[in-house]
């Protein structure tokens, strides 16, 4: 009997070999991504390689990386083209993707002992509290995205106000805590709520005003109305970008609110805070810095390879509070890995934790803050130009616009019925995106079905939007003529 063989290479050489021929291909792939399209259906014979049942014995590296290369290199998710502006998702820095290869091979687990990646994330966690004007007595976590970021803010405004919640339980402690944000809300803190214990049905969503940003003296009422109703209100959200327009509500208002309640205050910027990165849209997100606890995406506006998110907190220990636990194997010792004071396991709900932080100083050791702050400048210079165009043009719409970088719209006609409306600018949306011209996503505003632009994208360029609105009209005006024909 033969003994497996070991799971490093056999051959380095062979390795290194093929390592160098992906970074060509790596830097191939990326140059000339304009010239491919945004996104293109898998066809099915490709889709049922994915169907297969698991390997039994292996195959040369070389050829794995052959087959990476014909059935999934070629049908991404799309967003690293420069005309992929759909959700939110951001376009990757390429000298960013280094540092996560080289997390990779480190293979560090950050949860707690001392070593050089436990500094690097506290260190990437500090600039970018430095970036936004974060006070420096705050604490911070790098999780995966503002979803975690979310359960994790409102785990440590929980303990903060309720210290003998961990261990009595939601029914031990005889507390029903609400929490309150806009109808605009990401349906994360709706997870949120849900897994703490809190309840969807005590997440008390207010309306917004016409522009779609939260109704402060309805959200005093629904504070009122709760306590006399004998609940305990915990917790106010502000959106620091809403996804469905980019809406910034009136932080500064909300931070009065939770201030003068007693309520913890959080901000949800997981796009826009980092608009804060430009003294022209800092007025904006006056009261940002205020809050308890933000949570933003670095994936998204900091252009960085997924995923990396970012939790702050205002207050050094909060999160220590909220997900201290301890265990005989992770003690602290006098000397070696287990004597570093910092645990990040201490700070959130993982334990094994990758080494996120890398790509982001790798990106940021680079480039310098300076560059993506021009580069979110752009974004928002782009959109504003995009929102231009619209409004000159009589067979288009501009549904709702943001000062960050989020626009929607529609096309339209005279004597068209809002059925008409929204079948065409369906028809308008799926050959866009089919074709591989342009991949914004849409949304639903007011009954009306949109077009949305979330430009979180380093690689657009003017140029581009002037192709999508050209694009929307062509194919609109074609839909729009098979409804009239009707």
């Amino acid at each position: 009997m033969h003994p497996h063989p070991p799971l490093d290479p056999a051959d380095w050489d062979e390795f290194r070999a093929l390592g160098k021929q992906m970074i060509d291909d790596i830097a191939d792939h990326l140059s000339g991504i304009r010239e491919r399209p945004v996104w293109q259906q898998v066809p099915e014979e490709v889709a049922a390689s994915f169907r297969t049942g698991l390997p039994e014995e292996g195959r040369p590296m070389a050829e794995v990386y052959e087959e990476y290369r014909r059935t999934i290199q070629p049908y991404p998710r799309g967003n690293i083209h420069p005309r992929f502006w759909g959700w939110a998702n951001g376009s990757g820095v390429p000298v960013a993707a280094y540092g996560d290869l080289l997390a990779s091979v480190l293979n560090c687990t950050l949860g707690s002992g001392g070593n050089a990646a436990m500094m690097v994330e506290r260190q990437v966690i500090a600039w970018i509290g430095e970036a936004l004007g974060w006070p420096g007595t705050g604490s911070g976590l790098l999780t995966s995205g503002a979803s975690l970021g979310q359960v994790t803010a409102l785990a440590a405004a929980r303990a903060a106000r309720a210290p003998e919640f961990r261990e009595a339980g939601a029914a031990g402690s005889g507390v029903q805590f609400t929490v309150y944000g806009s109808t605009e809300t990401h349906h994360s803190v709706d997870k949120a709520v849900e897994l703490l214990g809190i309840g969807g049905r005590f997440f008390r969503r207010v309306p917004v005003d016409s522009d779609f940003r939260v109704d402060v003296a309805a959200l005093r009422a629904a504070i009122r109305a709760d306590r006399t109703a004998g609940l305990t209100p915990l917790c106010v959200v502000g959106n620091a970008g809403t996804v469905n327009t980019g809406a910034v509500d009136p932080l500064a208002d909300l931070l009065t609110v939770a201030r003068e309640e007693g309520l913890w205050y959080h901000v949800d910027g997981a796009f826009g805070a980092f608009a804060r990165l430009l003294p022209s849209h800092r007025p904006l997100l006056e009261g940002l810095t205020e809050a308890d606890s933000l949570v933003l995406d670095l994936h998204k506006w900091l252009y960085m390879p997924f995923d990396v998110s970012c939790l702050l907190t205002r207050r050094d220990g909060d999160l220590e509070t909220a997900f201290r636990s301890g265990a005989d194997y992770i003690s602290k010792t006098k000397q070696g890995p287990a004597a570093f004071p910092l645990a990040f396991s201490d700070r959130g709900v993982e334990q094994s934790r990758r080494f996120r932080a890398l790509k982001v100083w790798f990106a940021l050791k680079t480039y310098g803050i300076r560059a993506f702050a021009d580069s979110i400048a752009g974004n928002v210079a782009q959109v504003a130009h995009l929102v231009t165009l619209v409004e000159a043009a009589e067979d288009l719409e501009l549904a709702a616009r943001s000062d960050l970088n989020v626009a929607c719209f529609r096309y339209v006609w005279p004597g068209a019925t809002p059925e008409a409306l929204d079948r065409v600018n369906r028809a308008v949306l799926d050959r866009l995106q089919t074709d591989g011209t342009a991949m914004p996503s849409h949304t639903v505003l007011g009954g009306r079905f949109v077009l949305r632009v979330a430009n979180n994208n380093h690689r657009s360029t003017t140029a581009d939007f002037d192709h999508l609105v050209t694009e929307v009209r062509r194919w609109g005006a074609v839909y729009a003529a098979d409804e009239t024909g009707r």
